[in-house]
């Protein structure tokens, strides 16, 4: 036990020494230091900013992929500002309502389902509406809710 003291002491000055450098080293270099936020999170809005950036498409009745099946479907669509809802609600019925027919008719029964169905036609909505509000107001459609929906065979 005499000639195993010094070396447990030596060991555990040593990991003291290394665990000491890592901690100094971290904390000037900003490895330790806490965030002063999530840059990619949005600051929440009021409710009178969600009113003025939230437009609405109700009552969309189509089929779908299977043609024994019908959708009734309403869907909200929150942009990046006013000035690009403005821009939506003048071409939501004969721009933006064609392209979520098209994104249904691509869509089976079993995918309108399931919660990864619904989640792939928003990404499927946000991705090909984008570059419409792109080319007509510079906006950007940052989020799309499904509000409403039902799916009946015929």
């Amino acid at each position: 036990m005499k000639r195993t003291w010094p070396w447990l002491v030596s060991l555990l000055l040593a990991i003291s020494l290394i665990a000491v450098v890592v901690v100094i080293l971290g904390n000037q270099s900003g490895l330790f230091a806490p965030r002063e936020g999530a840059p990619d999170q949005p600051e929440p809005l009021s409710a009178n900013e969600l009113l003025a950036v939230t437009s609405e498409l109700t009552n969309i009745r189509t089929n779908i992929a299977d043609p024994g099946y019908v959708v009734v479907i309403d869907l909200s669509f929150r942009l990046d500002s006013a000035k690009t809802r403005e821009a939506f609600d003048k071409i939501k019925d004969v721009e933006i309502r064609p392209i979520v027919n098209k994104a249904l008719w691509r869509m089976s029964p079993e995918e309108l389902s399931s919660v990864e169905g619904k989640d792939k036609l928003i990404s499927e909505l946000i991705n090909a509406i984008n570059p419409v509000l792109a080319s007509i107001a510079n906006g950007k459609l940052t989020k799309v809710e499904i509000t409403n929906f039902i799916m009946t065979p015929i």
